[in-house]
């Protein structure tokens, strides 16, 4: 290993150290990667490399759709519409056991082809089905981990932000990897629910379905509350990711219809107001904000990364691996898990990825390169979804407690857990069975 090399695995390893402690991701990655190239390879060099990645990386036509995407899920929520397809929900399974888990699995399942906002769904979730849950005396862990799991859903399921940045990173189209996160991302909501209702049949102390009193008992009143709730958010999902999937137009092109549908809808439900639209603007420039300064500072790190000659050390390494291809990918599988334990999708994607896509371009799995990379992406984003429900981060948890206060930490987490082997054992399902990510995109070519 030369000294170029070797500084570059120091690098590597000073921003998994710094990230633990606490420091910011993006600063983090922009100063390690500035002063071990300066070291490395020359300031000159450095800091004309940094500049035509960061040139590059603003010039990317997909990444505009990442704010008009996050904007859409602002304005989708403050339409209210998460709470019109809840009670419509809500009221049409009412005498069901487990009625409750299965709406709030439902609701987040098609909200999250509204909107890919984790913090928001689970947020909105707790805040309406939380305390009509403790009213009805449904087991508190099994709640809990419902609204987490179902929230993050969005990761997963178009229009996920975390696909928009995925696919530019991989230099797959992001309308294939949307359509590759359908199968994964709908067997897993069927595997939440498949959990989540056996549960209830099997002890109904876990899930009653919600008291007579409770109820809306008119026919009437059932159906056009469901239709409400549903055939709007139905159009704005079908003309947003409708069109982005049939190629009709791009992620941007759509995501930029999806904001302003979203804002319209907020419009014709009476609930658009000033307020609300300087809070979803503010908001949206803050998350925005922090997903492009990272996905800036990781191009720059990963370019230096590779100038010093580390990413290719690494990538021959793992090449000539004593082991079957099969071996090697689930080693990177595994890899990613134990990351998003500790980090959230962001740095792995941006960062961890270009470093081991060398190595799954060269698998010999009897798939074409880009039905490889296409199932690789569905993969790593099921995996990616843990992280929202992994200790010590855990997003989805904080997100749960600051609505449902009387839920201790601890109660989440337990209640998350049963959750995360569903996804571990659909990440497998998905590994063994290519086909399920694969069909859709296969079909649309």
């Amino acid at each position: 290993m030369t000294g170029p090399e070797l500084l570059g695995l120091l690098m590597l390893l000073g921003m998994v150290g710094v990230i633990f402690i606490g420091f910011p991701i993006s600063f983090t990655l922009l100063f390690l990667a500035l002063a071990c190239g300066s070291f490395g390879l020359g300031t000159a060099q450095t800091f004309n490399l940094a500049y035509l990645q960061i040139w590059g990386t603003m010039k990317d036509d997909i990444l505009a759709a990442v704010p008009l995407f996050i904007f859409m899920g602002f304005m989708t929520e403050q339409a209210g519409l998460m709470e019109r397809l809840f009670l419509a929900l809500r009221n049409l399974l009412a005498p069901v056991r487990g009625a409750l888990y299965l709406a709030v699995i439902l609701t987040a399942t098609i909200f999250a082809m509204a909107t890919g906002i984790v913090g928001a769904a689970v947020t909105v979730l707790g805040i309406m089905a939380g305390p009509i849950m403790i009213k009805t005396k449904y087991d508190a862990k099994l709640s809990a981990g419902a609204i987490a799991a179902g929230g993050t859903l969005g990761i997963l399921i178009p229009p996920s932000v975390m696909l928009v940045v995925m696919g530019p990173t991989m230099g797959v189209p992001v309308n294939m990897l949307y359509s590759a996160a359908f199968g994964p991302g709908f067997l897993l909501a069927g595997m939440y629910i498949l959990y989540t209702m056996t549960l209830s049949f099997f002890n109904p102390a876990l899930g009653p379905p919600v008291p007579p009193e409770e109820r809306v008992h008119r026919a009437t009143v059932i159906l056009k509350e469901f239709l409400v709730g549903v055939v709007p958010l139905a159009c704005l999902i079908g003309f947003t990711l409708g069109t982005i999937i049939a190629g009709l137009a791009t992620p941007t092109e759509a995501a930029s219809c999806g904001a302003f549908g979203a804002t319209m809808l907020a419009l014709a439900y009476h609930r658009l107001t000033w307020a609300g639209l300087k809070s979803a603007a503010i908001s949206t420039m803050v998350t925005s904000s922090m997903v492009l300064f990272l996905a800036v500072s990781s191009n720059v790190f990963g370019a230096l990364f590779t100038k010093l000659g580390t990413s290719s050390l690494i990538t021959d390494w793992l090449i000539h691996m004593p082991v079957p291809d099969t071996a090697k990918l689930l080693l990177i599988m595994l890899l990613i898990f134990i990351l998003g334990w500790p980090l959230e999708w962001p740095p792995i994607v941006l960062v961890f990825l270009p470093i081991v896509l060398p190595v799954v371009e060269k698998l010999n799995l009897g798939l074409s390169k880009l039905d490889l990379l296409i199932w690789f992406g569905a993969l790593v984003a099921v995996n990616l979804q843990t992280a929202f429900l992994s200790p010590p981060v855990a997003m989805s948890a904080y997100y749960l407690k600051n609505v449902v206060p009387q839920w201790s930490l601890s109660t989440i987490y337990r209640g998350m857990g049963g959750f995360m082997v569903i996804q571990v054992l659909c990440l497998l399902i998905v590994l063994l069975w290519p086909d399920i990510a694969l069909w859709l995109p296969r079909a649309l070519r």
